[in-house]
């Protein structure tokens, strides 16, 4: 087409201006293409007989008569002849994909590209351009760029299966959206998906060429370049962000593909992630935008969405960045019970988290119960069969470790996180009013003793559960009361606990006993300290003898030795009378539980019976186990040692 044979729009027609009127005009969708029929025929079969076949039509159409009358006139000469229309109904790529290839049977030069290149070879399918009927035809130029450009980028790849999605089913008959998926799982399978770990950090992306030419090499090496060159894998060049610009079912294809190829599973958690993000809300707590309408808006299609996308994630532990996995399979399990998903979809999310418990957080667990039937503010269900999943797992995991050779009964740091974990959100629940005994009792008792080195936690979580449901019988007390193992109380909690007036009698006794005896191994580890201090002191004293030069050194050695050794007696002085106290004490409340149990409970109950027989109050306290309740007395000590230091006559009669 030279110069002057330009094509113009008007409104909704199409024509090529070659100053020749045009004798054919085709029709795709709603715009009229005002050509001419010897470019069309010279590179499409099928136009060549279409307008082969119209021409004979109205050949025979014309009656002898009207040759005969046209042949008489003398105003005119010859026959006028009548424009061909062709019309198309289904063009794929519409209007747009048939305009490229009219330009390019007239030999216009047309730009190819990942975008285009899937529509012009479905049109030249079409339009039979094929290289038989005409010399490097459409068919032949697709298909080249297809293979020699697009199938050896991923990114191409994606873009190419992204046009293909208005294409179907041309683009699945001719193979080109398996052939995009191929080249993607093989591109795919050879990252490292260290290199794009997700969420995706754009922070790189956006790095100052200047500012990084005035970083200091380290080494020899330029640390800038290697991060410059994986943030362009990870930022400039990501492919996953395109990934989630596919429809559902090509997508699904994809994934489909991975996991037959049997890739990474960090990839294919990677992109079902990203997809997840861009079109469910809510996944993200820190990120609630609405989202804009789209084909997943509805709340159907969001359901479908996310059952799809969970039915397909790995299940196997995430082994990146699982803080971030953890805190996204929660944000998919909250809106799987927001659409109401189906128990399978549920199902498998609660097994998932399951395996990475230890990585979730106290925020994560506190699930709302969106059901009428569960009147509990939060999900206690859904969290004690996530515990489940994950205690069946540890076990699995322990009883393959002992098939190897490996002691499975330690105690493992994952179970020890999760108790720890479990424990806080016992504390979190346990002011619910409508959480009753029996389902704290039960949720209480599914975790293992291996994983509470100290029970504080779960006192902490009892003594808020009792002080939230003062309306708790005496058995129930005692029964939740019985969940803790009081030789495992720290001193702070046992101290606590002795002066807690909603525990049950019984649960009181056994703490002063295990109290008593902590303080009894208390003062054993002291007195063998001070039996190890003078042999301390004898040997810094031979030290001194033998190394003359530094007497005024080895002076202040024994004068702080006999310092500290004060300090241990006063500590001893204070344990001794502590524990006798505590005997008193113990002696004391049998001899009244005794007579309470042979008259019968009376009035004031058992603790204002013990407040009168030993003449105190028992105070009320709320305990926190991760702080201290005890007054350290140790810094009192020093300070009174201080002192004592300015009477040598009063300290000599103390110690003597």
């Amino acid at each position: 087409m030279s110069s002057a044979e330009k094509p113009s729009t008007k409104g909704q027609a199409w024509f090529c201006t070659t100053g020749l009127p045009s004798d054919i005009v085709v029709e795709v969708d709603d715009m009229s293409f005002h050509l001419h029929k010897f470019p069309l025929m010279s590179k499409s079969r099928k136009l060549f007989h279409l307008i082969t076949q119209e021409e004979s039509t109205q050949t025979n159409s014309i009656q002898p008569e009207q040759q005969q009358n046209a042949q008489d006139e003398n105003d005119e000469n010859e026959i006028v002849e009548e424009q061909c229309l062709v019309t198309f109904t289904s063009f794929p790529g519409s209007s747009e994909a048939f305009e490229t290839a009219a330009k390019f049977c007239y030999g216009v030069k047309i730009e190819l590209s990942p975008s285009n290149v899937a529509s012009l070879r479905c049109a030249g399918e079409f339009l039979e351009m094929t290289e038989d009927f005409s010399d490097d035809n459409l068919i032949s130029k697709t298909e080249r760029f297809l293979s020699q450009h697009v199938l050896n980028s991923i990114k191409d790849s994606i873009k190419t299966l992204k046009s293909c999605e208005g294409l179907m089913p041309p683009a699945e008959t001719l193979g080109i959206t398996q052939r995009c998926i191929d080249s993607i799982v093989s591109k795919a399978s050879s990252a490292d998906p260290a290199l794009f770990g997700w969420p995706v950090n754009k922070a790189g992306a956006n790095n100052n060429p200047s500012s990084a030419s005035k970083q200091i090499l380290w080494n020899g090496i330029d640390p800038i370049g290697r991060r410059k060159g994986a943030a362009a894998i990870v930022n400039g060049d990501s492919w996953i962000e395109d990934l989630a610009l596919l429809c559902l079912p090509l997508f699904k294809e994809l994934i489909f593909a991975m996991r037959s190829a049997e890739l990474n599973h960090d990839i294919i958690e990677i992109c079902l992630m990203h997809y997840a993000k861009k079109y469910i809300p809510g996944i993200s707590r820190s990120n609630r935008k609405p989202l804009p309408l789209t084909s997943s808006s509805t709340e159907a299609e969001q359901k479908e969405l996310l059952e799809t996308l969970v039915s397909n994630l790995p299940l196997e532990k995430s082994s990146k960045k699982p803080s971030t996995a953890t805190r996204f399979l929660f944000g998919l399990l909250r809106t799987a019970n927001i659409l109401n998903a189906s128990e399978a979809c549920r199902d498998a999310l609660e097994k998932k988290i399951g395996l990475q418990l230890e990585e979730a957080t106290l925020d994560d667990l506190l699930i709302p119960s969106y059901s009428y039937l569960n009147e509990t503010l939060y999900d206690v269900d859904c969290v004690e069969r996530i515990l489940s999943h994950f205690l069946n797992s540890l076990e699995s995991r322990n009883s393959a470790a002992e098939e190897d050779g490996i002691d499975g009964a330690a105690r493992s740091p994952a179970l020890m996180l999760v108790g720890k974990l479990i424990d806080g959100y016992l504390s979190e629940i346990a002011s619910d009013a409508n959480l009753i005994p029996e389902k704290f009792y039960n949720f209480a008792i599914s975790l293992p003793d291996q994983a509470r080195l100290f029970d504080d936690g779960l006192y902490r979580a009892i003594d808020v559960y009792l002080k939230a449901h003062p309306l708790v019988s005496e058995s129930e007390r005692e029964k939740i009361c019985g969940l803790l193992q009081c030789e495992k109380l720290t001193l702070e909690a046992c101290t606590h606990a002795a002066q807690n007036e909603r525990l049950p009698l019984r649960a009181v006794v056994q703490v002063l006993f295990f109290e008593q005896l902590q303080l009894r191994h208390a003062i054993a580890g002291t007195l063998m300290a001070g039996a190890v201090e003078p042999e301390r002191q004898s040997e810094d004293e031979e030290e001194e003898h033998r190394e003359g030069a530094h007497v005024q050194e080895g002076n202040g050695t024994w004068r702080s030795a006999v310092r500290e050794n004060q300090v241990l007696r006063l500590d001893m002085d204070s344990m001794r009378t502590r524990v006798h106290q505590l005997e008193r004490e113990c002696s004391s409340m049998k001899r009244v539980i005794e007579k309470i149990d042979k008259s019968g409970p009376q009035g004031g109950g058992w603790r204002a019976s013990l407040g009168r027989k030993f003449g105190c109050k028992f105070k009320t306290q709320v305990c926190d186990s991760h702080e201290s309740t005890v007054v350290d007395t140790r810094k009192a000590r020093h300070q009174q040692h201080r002192q004592q230091q300015h009477h040598p006559h009063h300290e000599q009669a103390t110690y003597k």
